[in-house]
């Protein structure tokens, strides 16, 4: 019998046990401080509302965030300096957050997530991004404004599970890039047009546009309102005009504009100007009424995921976790 194998997984059941108590400590001690500050009046705050920062599983308001560690200062878009959206690190994950400073994004912003979004908690938002009223952001899904920016997707739209958002840098060294950016209304813009910095976009999302599971926008990219992007479609440096349907797998790129009311077929690759021009209408295309179909679903998930507690569920799924851990370390006969 190997009595120095066993001696090394005893051990190892011991540090797992004791670190399950510690955390089931925290937990517990978590959920007091909770109902104390339920005690002072404090909310605690939906997951993506207005005025808070997404932080999994974890209360993010302000009496709590200073019984944890000091206030992390993070700046507006503007370079101003803001508290108001605090984010609890170190305990659990933090799925909202501020991207890092580099030579083509020197400004540290956090995300603008309005009220009445949801940002589920395996969903990822990062930096410069603006989130509307309504937004549906399923898990998995990421928007990751830290390279080009700003991105910002409209009110009623939705990120299914497995989006993607993102984009080439805008600036170099302080210099704007040429075409990275467009304006909320689709303008194209040169690095030397004075609304570049302040004006443009360099992924705008409609109103009321979908965005099907595992597809892709990558910046720079426009999508006008009321558009359909199918599941695995591509968008990248390209134009999509409004009331577009974009069939599943397809992909648009190559600095092409897609024009209003077009229906581009499943599959189909579009990278010249000619190529788009010819594209056939959504009406009385398959896709016809997809977009409205989907806005339906997805509006109605923004608003009643809003009003379940997640928290619980999460905590529930760590604690079983936790004893999968204890199970697993421990030694067999």
């Amino acid at each position: 019998m190997n009595f120095k194998k066993i001696s090394v997984v005893a051990l190892l059941a011991i540090v797992a046990s004791t670190a399950i108590l510690t955390l089931q400590d925290s937990d517990i001690s978590l959920f007091k401080q909770v109902e104390a500050l339920k005690g002072q009046g404090v909310e605690k705050p939906k997951y993506g509302s207005a005025g808070s920062v997404v932080c999994g599983d974890r209360l993010c308001s302000e009496a709590h965030q200073e019984t944890t560690q000091s206030k992390t200062m993070m700046s507006n878009i503007d370079g101003s300096e803001d508290d108001s959206h605090q984010a609890i690190q170190g305990h659990g994950w933090n799925n909202v957050h501020e991207n890092v400073q580099t030579s083509f994004n020197e400004i540290v912003v956090k995300p603008e997530i309005e009220s009445e979004a949801f940002i589920h908690p395996f969903a990822v938002v990062i930096g410069n991004c603006h989130i509307g009223k309504m937004v549906f952001v399923a898990p998995t899904a990421v928007c990751r404004g830290d390279e080009g920016t700003p991105i910002h997707v409209n009110e009623g739209s939705n990120m299914q599970d497995g989006v993607v958002i993102h984009a080439l840098e805008t600036t170099d060294d302080g210099h704007n890039i040429d075409g990275r950016k467009f304006t909320s209304n689709g303008e194209r813009l040169n690095g030397s047009d004075s609304r570049f910095a302040k004006e443009g976009y360099a992924v705008w999302v409609g109103e009321n546009v979908s965005l099907a599971h595992g597809s892709m926008i990558h910046g720079p990219a426009w999508i006008g309102n009321d558009s359909f992007v199918g599941m695995e479609a591509m968008i990248f440096n390209a134009k999509i005009g409004n009331n577009v349907a974009v069939g599943v797998s397809a992909t648009i790129t190559g600095g092409v504009e897609i024009p209003d009311g077009k229906f581009v077929p499943p599959g189909k690759v579009i990278t010249t100007q000619a190529e788009a021009d010819a594209l056939p209408d959504r009406i009385g295309s398959p896709y016809e009424n997809t977009n409205h179909a989907v806005l339906h679903v997805n509006q109605q998930l923004a608003e009643e995921y809003d009003q379940i507690d997640l928290e619980k569920m999460i905590l529930e799924r760590e604690r079983m976790m936790e004893k999968g851990m204890m199970e697993t370390s421990m030694p067999h006969p």
